[in-house]
């Protein structure tokens, strides 16, 4: 079974108690562990994949918290470093009546962003293993160099990269993802997920074919199109298919979007699969891709009809019981 290895934020989500327009009485905020590349990395543990988190957390309440939470669940954090030149990052969410969400983040300065390749444990890539990442460590220059980095550094080790574009503008200094910094990353992957509205944006004025063309162009082998709850759009050099997700009342969509890369990278990780130029090109097997997409769907689906995240993430136990 192939690892896998998140690199990324950790941070703290405080989830609102009011949904929607509900303004009686006091609002109060419960803390959960969150943060996209650490939730993936708790989905795959969950799974029972053997999976690692790397990143930086405060040493602090709240980074104890996540450091805590991670290894509850079976993620290996000893690629996680403390610092006490930056807090743990936070994350306030608020929810409207269908469960979307909206963030107001406490970062930066923050101690995730502080990450560098010195920080990397020995050996990390000696052999081949998925590594998962997002574009929120990008957003300042240190960070954004070390996400290149290690990209590059899996990717010749034989690692298959796999990236979600997590756009999450307000945290970049001109609230504005940078389109070209993103589709840097992009393009160093394998695998790419991306929400329609990401899509969107990412392409600018380019029309959608050309655009994921170009992508599939600079080597990237599978991408993925979510559009909340509607179908997945699944793209490959050769082929197009959707898969449509199961209908379900969302109560949070926080971990929605990991829960679904996390449960496709599980079902990949148990082919034993690697990355383009090894002979073994997966990404053309369509049943297998339809088959780890409709889990991913499953995955997501189940995380939206529970609040927070990692607490949200099923397990083989909660999967079989989408399956039946």
């Amino acid at each position: 079974m192939t690892p896998i290895i998140a690199f990324g934020e950790a941070l703290v989500d405080m989830l609102s108690s009011r949904l929607g327009d509900d303004t009686q009485g006091p609002e109060t905020f419960t803390p959960y562990a969150g943060g996209a590349p650490a939730n993936v990395a708790v989905a795959c543990a969950r799974l029972g994949v053997p999976s690692r988190f790397l990143g930086m957390l405060g040493d602090d309440h709240f980074g104890d918290f996540l450091a805590a939470e991670l290894e509850h669940h079976g993620v290996d954090t000893s690629g996680v470093v403390r610092t006490r030149e930056a807090r743990t990052a936070l994350a306030f969410v608020s929810r409207d009546a269908a469960g979307e969400r909206t963030f107001d983040f406490y970062r930066p300065p923050a101690a995730d962003l502080l990450y560098r390749l010195e920080h990397l444990p020995a050996g990390v890539f000696e052999s081949p293993a998925i590594l998962h990442l997002c574009s929120n460590s990008l957003t300042e220059d240190g960070i954004a160099e070390t996400t290149l980095s290690i990209a590059d550094m899996a990717a010749k080790s034989g690692s298959l990269v796999s990236v979600d574009a997590n756009l999450r503008h307000n945290l970049w200094p001109t609230g504005q993802a940078e389109i070209g910094l993103v589709t840097q990353l992009i393009d160093r992957a394998v695998l790419v997920k991306l929400a329609r509205e990401e899509l969107d944006y990412l392409r600018g004025d380019h029309p959608v074919e050309d655009w994921l063309a170009e992508r599939l162009s600079a080597g990237v082998r599978l991408i993925l199109i979510t559009d909340g709850p509607g179908a997945v759009e699944v793209r490959t050099v050769n082929d197009c298919f959707t898969v449509t997700p199961p209908s379900v009342t969302a109560v949070d969509t926080t971990a929605g979007g990991d829960a679904f890369i996390g449960g496709l990278l599980a079902t990949l990780a148990e082919q034993n699969l690697q990355a383009q130029g090894t002979g073994n090109d997966w990404w053309h097997e369509e049943t297998l891709l339809r088959h780890a997409v409709d889990i991913a769907c499953r995955c997501g689906a189940h995380a939206v009809t529970r609040p927070g995240a990692y607490q949200a993430l099923p397990g083989p136990e909660e999967l079989a019981a989408w399956r039946s």
